[in-house]
């Protein structure tokens, strides 16, 4: 969502003649645009204007604007603590930011905007066109999250559920494939929580079923309490749907779910599982995991393991419990550092190990692949298969843009490499 919100900050400022650079040395004004999600986000802030500092310590300082959940969420002690800094801007209020800059380019004065104003940005959203010609895109359609998981700080720096209007997203989505996009990745904070006018997810995702050059749509991240029945049919109705699905879960324990505020038992979550199987028999999954949460015992431990055995997700994102300050949990007693680390150290072996031999069961077999764009060796290109696996392919030929059926030949931990299977549909592209 970073990314497209960046991508969008940059469409607005174009707007007062502002263009991307990607030299520092070149720049008049610099933009962070940062996530709150992890404690290190905090600490990068400052660091990233310390080094901008440095660049300009003898040059006219340029224009310092802080954007996203960071700026949201300690506005005020960011323009005290670092006054290089010119203005904090919240991801409710981007939509502004041609503003803030004029003003500050006339006055020295410091700004902080951090209302909650999703629906405004929305409709300032819908006055520029997307432009981007990338392969896949990222696509807002729902902001904010109501649950209010204790150690979770969303709801504090996006604010309550909002959902983008559905025409606006399907003519957003229209335009994208008219710029030759073949994938859009539909985003929100609680994704699956959308709903505009009786329309949800599930009436969306078939409605872009239907959109001509738009050949596959992933979405992401949902929330287990939200998964409705129409919402697990549609993974069954629609071809263009990949059968791949981010389900956080956050712990394998009943008792760590409870504490954390999930509003979900792990037999509500497996129960899920089998639903989706029994509506598309090749879907796999992908989740979070919070290791270490305030109160987790040795057994609360040993049940995540059990349950990301039983499912056997084919990627995981593990992290150890971090407080955010302003969130229930920020205030409970941490488990102890070394303990922490060393259950996060076996998780993540743990699931490294199930990664690797799924990895290693797909060589061999051929993936339908998305190619996205070439890499730096000549004659190599970067793609995408329908479960999101990053594959790399030899041609002699242009193929981005092409789904190409690749045999995978080999595998590391992160990629796989495979080679383009002759026919006559994809003759002229093969190596």
């Amino acid at each position: 969502m970073n990314e497209y919100d960046s991508n969008r900050i940059l469409h607005f400022v174009k707007k007062i003649s502002y263009n991307l650079t990607k030299n520092l040395k070149d720049a008049n004004c610099y933009i962070l645009n940062t996530c709150h999600i992890r404690e290190k986000a905090t600490d990068k802030v400052y660091h990233e204007v310390g080094r901008v500092k440095k660049e300009f310590r003898n040059k006219k300082k340029p224009i310092i604007l802080v954007t996203g959940c960071v700026a949201q969420a300690e506005g005020d002690l960011l323009l005290k603590k670092e006054r290089y800094i010119d203005a904090v801007i919240g991801p409710q209020s981007y939509h502004e930011i041609n503003k803030i800059i004029l003003t500050i380019e006339k006055k020295n004065s410091k700004i902080n905007l951090t209302e909650f104003e999703t629906i405004e940005k929305f409709d300032q959203l819908n006055l520029i066109k997307n432009t981007e010609n990338k392969t896949s895109s990222y696509l807002t359609i729902q902001e904010g999250c109501d649950k209010f998981c204790k150690f979770c700080v969303v709801p504090y720096t996006r604010g309550p559920e909002c959902s983008r209007p559905f025409l606006d997203i399907l003519l957003e989505t229209k335009h994208l494939a008219e710029n030759g996009v073949k994938e859009v990745v539909l985003l929100g904070q609680n994704v699956n929580a959308y709903n505009y006018k009786n329309k949800k997810l599930s009436d969306l995702i078939y409605s872009i079923n239907d959109i001509k050059n738009i050949e596959r749509i992933r979405y992401t991240t949902s929330h287990p309490k939200d998964f409705t029945n129409d919402l697990i049919q549609v993974h069954s109705d629609c071809e263009k749907l990949m059968p791949l699905l981010h389900l956080p879960v956050q712990s394998g324990s009943n008792k760590i779910l409870k504490d954390m505020n999930r509003g979900h038992s792990i037999e509500d979550y497996l129960n899920l599982i089998e639903k989706l199987k029994k509506k598309k028999e090749n879907i796999k999954f992908s989740s979070d995991f919070i290791i270490a949460y305030p109160g987790e015992t040795n057994v609360d431990f040993d049940k995540t393991l059990t349950l990301l055995n039983k499912v056997k997700y084919i990627n995981t994102y593990s992290f150890t419990f971090s407080a955010r300050p302003g969130t229930p949990a920020a205030n409970i007693k941490k488990i102890d550092d070394n303990i922490a680390k060393e259950r996060l150290s076996i998780f993540q072996k743990e699931a490294s190990s199930l990664k690797s031999a799924y990895r290693n069961e797909l060589t061999g077999t051929t993936a339908k692949v998305l190619v996205e764009n070439k890499v730096s060796d000549k004659n190599k290109y970067f793609g995408r298969d329908e479960y999101f696996n990053s594959v790399i392919i030899t041609s002699n030929k242009d193929i981005r843009g092409k789904i190409l059926n690749v045999k995978i030949n080999n595998c590391n931990q992160n990629t796989l490499f495979g080679e383009i299977i002759i026919n006559d549909k994809y003759e002229d592209y093969a190596a």
